[in-house]
């Protein structure tokens, strides 16, 4: 379809907006006339209030006659002068694919590439551009294909597209807005109504009364209804404009693949899926690591730490890039399935360019570690960015760990509350298990229906596990209380204990076998904390 056609399209899908609006708007019309034309009394007058209410998100949605205009986000601007290298590979992509380059980059936290542009006068006249450039893409991909990645968004300049986004934008905006305004509307009524039913509810209360049920079942329905009639028209304007927008990502490839070369394209596109999972780990197990202990990674290393973690997982990643997603991320996303984007390259005839710059496209920024730095300030929110800093990563982890067990309140810690009526320490839980009641405080774990009816081992096979994950966490938090826990940090792998006196793990024993076998021992058919009482500290051994 061509880049009018296309523009057609989106303009009628948006011209649908407005007459949908209009149709509503006669409708309330209709019913106001048709009930003023009964008579004038109350339930008129309170009809036509609805009506009023429920015209003003109409009204509002219809003349929002802006699009919203980009904002940069959270990010770097960097001019020329900051980074000549990546400012010159951009303006050659962007004169290889035929189109304007943008006239600002900005530098993101994110693992992504893309492009905006503020057109006027709904995309007939071109306007400002952007490139948005994730510096964790740059820390994973090599130069060659980081020019594959911007070669694919500059073909979107070349295609209209991003001037014909100002349409398609547009009319997601407004009904996205209206819908909005609807739901809220029916929020605030819920609200409201449960409010004076709680009111009421207290005056009975005080009065001696049996308080009635909260019901808002129904309050606010007239107006989720409106919702829903857009809503329907939401999916509809979204399946239409998305074989559009499908299109534009396979066109965008190939120039991709004709400016950066056939093989340097297939490898960005198996890339990108990778760094994305491999990024979200890594925020999560990583990066975000201190914040329960209110503890940031050294300065720089919030975003520095993602290229230590892909080198040191290398051959885990290996089986990734061979398993693309077959389906697309959303029923309504734009892009693609990856797996058929790789098939539709990895198809084209061998252009015979081998892939070329396979250095890391990070070494392109003029100083990669001030920008990683920097990158935290501009990312980070300004609470986060008031924590202290630790020294390294395993003083990050020990923080965390620590943080962790010191607030940890398992199943076992509330059964055991329940059981003594006295706080939940290990050194109680010992004395419970040697005077043979381990199993009758084990009735008090919050059970399935199955394990609640078991009797004898059945039961005890149930509430073992639980009892395991919980016992363990208990030990690790009274040597973590006194200081004697350090955890071994690792890219590459999970991070693992280490007990004071014992020494590094070695064909089997160390200190994740010895605790586990002195955890099986106290929770064995037949109770033994002998073991478990050997590795604890005197402290809780005499306890």
């Amino acid at each position: 379809m061509g880049a009018t056609l296309r523009a057609l399209r989106a303009l009628v899908l948006l011209l649908g907006f407005y007459l949908l609006s209009l149709v509503l708007l006669a409708a309330l019309i209709g019913i106001d006339v048709l009930v003023f034309s009964w008579g004038h009394g109350p339930l008129a007058a309170k009809i036509g209030f609805v009506t009023v209410l429920l015209a003003i998100p109409v009204v509002r949605g219809m003349f929002m006659l802006r699009t919203p205009k980009g904002e940069d986000g959270p990010g770097i601007p960097v001019t020329e002068a900051d980074e000549p290298r990546l400012w010159a590979l951009v303006r050659e992509l962007a004169a290889a694919a035929g189109t304007r380059a943008p006239d600002r980059i900005l530098l993101t936290g994110e693992v992504n590439a893309a492009v905006s542009e503020e057109p006027r006068l709904l995309g007939l006249l071109p306007g400002p551009r952007r490139l948005y450039l994730g510096v964790p893409l740059l820390t994973g991909l090599t130069e060659a294909q980081l020019r594959s990645v911007l070669a694919h968004e500059f073909g979107h300049f070349t295609g209209g597209d991003t001037r014909l986004s100002a349409l398609v934008v547009r009319g997601r905006v407004q009904i996205g807005r209206v819908i909005g305004q609807f739901h809220a509307k029916a929020d605030d009524k819920v609200a409201a109504d449960r409010a004076r039913q709680e009111k009421k509810s207290a005056k009975r209360v005080a009065k001696g009364k049996k308080a009635k049920e909260i019901d808002t079942t129904g309050v606010g329905a007239t107006y989720r209804t409106m919702a829903k009639i857009y809503t329907a028209y939401g999916k509809f304007y979204l399946r239409a404009s998305l074989s559009t927008a499908r299109g534009q990502e396979y066109a965008a490839d190939l120039a991709a693949a004709r400016i950066a070369g056939r093989d340097a394209t297939a490898s960005a596109l198996r890339e990108i899926p990778v760094l994305s999972a491999s990024h979200d780990f890594y925020l999560e197990s990583y990066a975000t690591l201190g914040l329960e202990a209110r503890l940031l990674p050294p300065r720089g290393e919030f975003f520095g730490g993602f290229g230590k973690l892909l080198t040191a997982r290398e051959l885990e990643l290996v089986d990734l890039r061979s398993e693309l997603p077959e389906e697309p991320a959303g029923q309504y996303d734009s892009h693609p399935p990856i797996a058929d984007r790789v098939r539709r390259i990895e198809a084209l005839p061998a252009d015979g360019r081998a892939e070329e710059g396979k250095g890391a496209a990070l070494a392109l920024l003029a100083d990669p570690a001030r920008t990683l730095a920097a990158l935290e300030d501009a990312v980070l929110a300004d609470e986060l960015l008031r924590y202290p800093r630790a020294a390294g990563w395993e003083e990050l982890l020990d923080a965390s760990m620590a943080a962790g067990l010191a607030t940890a309140q398992t199943p076992l810690h509330r059964a055991l509350t329940g059981y003594t009526g006295q706080p939940a320490t290990l050194s109680a839980l010992l004395d419970v298990i040697d005077d043979g009641r381990l199993w009758r405080l084990a009735e008090k774990l919050p059970l399935s229906e199955e394990a609640a009816a078991a009797k004898g081992r059945a039961f005890r096979e149930f509430v073992r596990p639980a009892l395991r994950r919980s016992l363990r966490t208990m030990v690790l938090a009274e040597f973590s209380s006194r200081s004697l826990l350090h955890w071994e940090f690792s890219w590459s792998r999970p991070a693992s204990v280490r007990l004071p006196g014992w020494g590094s793990e070695t064909e089997g024993e160390g200190p994740e076998a010895a605790l586990e076998a002195a955890v099986e021992a106290a929770l064995a058919d037949h109770p033994d904390t002998t073991q478990l009482r050997a590795l604890l500290p005197p402290a809780i051994q005499n306890a």
